[in-house]
């Protein structure tokens, strides 16, 4: 089976620019491709990690990635799916978070320097002048259309810098410089950036007069259309600091029934006949599948013994209630004692289990919160200190999240 076989068997490949031209060249050498990644936070999320194994697939067929790193277009900010403009970061703040990048990336892609391109894009659009960019490559852009794609037109009624308004030139710059100075002819992205990829498509093709191409992946999105990579606490993350292993599992433990074999078939590199054959798994069997999906992922990220460990803890946890010394564990801050006890909406925003108090107050007042097993009722309870003699309480937040909280 070819790559681009599989790309589509997986059901990744969204759109692109010529079918018949990309598929001939995957399939018939070696083609530098490029994928961008502006530096917005210091991790990598879920939202990243369909484009690195994309990377990834493409680097074991034989094919040359270049990690483009955004140090230049974050200092832009790209209106895609945004109601409003990015936060502004620094010079400092962008090329910290493009080094972290950098590094979570090494344990997916081989970096070697036959097998890899990392570029940051910061290093060619900072020295560019504004007049000569306005004339050399601002020419080939029409407005009228630039405003019917929906990265922007969506953002009219709410107001678009002129700022914002220029990613999409940047964007296509960079491929044309990519071209140019490593002849790259290829520009892969999330099915969001197809106006950008186009604008680069064209770009090259009306100053070069050759032709380059784009291809785009679908989104992680969950069967009625919504986006995957969201917790009530915030992203997905890649880093352990951000988001423990046991909480990466089990979130992909958690997805729904009509997700989980596309998520298999998206993100892992099990064999793809083996994951077809679980179409027809129903009931229990997609509880198997399920696991199957959080274990192949958090030894992705993570490695095999946390893998292990989440699945341990996770069939303890489940199968008995019983603790686990895997389970996610935070430190009780002694600050929150008052008057023999620990308010129990207190506990739940430290442990993370709810990212406000109003939101710890709603999981409380609908019966949704048990401490030691115990249902707490009532939003001004607290934990009485004699609770932690043995060490340490346990909570349980739903059907399915436990933390243990020790002193």
């Amino acid at each position: 089976m070819t790559i681009f076989e599989e790309l589509q068997r997986r059901g990744l490949i969204a759109q692109m620019t010529n079918p018949e031209g990309i598929e001939k060249a995957l399939n018939e050498g070696r083609v530098t491709f490029y994928i961008g990644f502006d530096a917005t936070a210091d991790s990598l999320h879920v939202g990243h990690l369909l484009q690195i194994l994309i990377i990834r697939r493409m680097q074991m067929a034989g094919h040359l990635p270049i990690v483009l790193l955004g140090t230049g277009t974050t200092m832009i900010g790209d209106p895609t799916g945004k109601t409003d403009m990015r936060k502004m970061l620094t010079v400092d703040e962008i090329n910290y978070n493009a080094e972290c990048f950098r590094r979570q990336m090494e344990r997916f892609i081989d970096f070697s320097a036959d097998k890899c391109l990392v570029l940051r894009n910061g290093d060619w659009l900072k020295n560019l002048n504004y007049i000569e960019l306005l004339r050399d490559v601002g020419v080939h852009f029409s407005v009228n259309r630039m405003l019917t794609f929906e990265c922007y037109k969506s953002r009219m009624e709410r107001g678009l810098s002129f700022l914002e308004f220029n990613y999409m030139i940047m964007q296509s710059y960079d491929f044309l410089y990519q071209f140019r100075n490593y002849n790259c002819t290829m520009e892969l992205g999330g099915d969001d950036q197809w106006s950008n990829i186009l604008g680069g498509v064209e770009l090259v093709r009306r100053v070069e007069g050759k032709e380059v191409y784009g291809m785009t992946f679908n989104l992680l999105t969950t069967s009625d259309g919504k986006k995957m990579g969201k917790t009530e606490n915030g992203a997905v993350w890649l880093d352990r600091n951000k988001m423990a292993p046991y909480d990466f599992f089990q979130y992909w433990r958690n997805v729904g029934d009509k997700d989980v074999i596309k998520c298999l078939k998206m993100l892992t590199f099990l064999p793809i006949e083996e994951i077809e054959a679980m179409e027809k798994w129903e009931g229990s069997e997609l509880n198997r599948a399920k696991e199957i999906l959080a274990f192949e992922l958090t030894k992705l990220v993570h490695g095999d013994e946390d893998a292990e460990k989440a699945l341990e803890a996770a069939h303890a946890l489940f199968a008995t209630g019983a603790d686990s010394e895997n389970m996610p564990t935070t430190q009780l801050d002694e600050s929150l004692i008052s008057d023999g006890g620990v308010p129990v909406l207190d506990l739940l925003v430290s442990c993370g289990l709810a990212p406000s108090k109003g939101e710890a107050r709603r999981l409380v007042s609908q019966g949704g919160v048990l401490v030691d097993d115990e249902k707490v009722s009532d939003i001004a309870a607290k934990v009485p200190v004699s609770a932690f003699e043995k060490g340490h309480i346990v909570i349980k937040k739903g059907k399915k999240v436990f933390h243990k909280v020790v002193r």
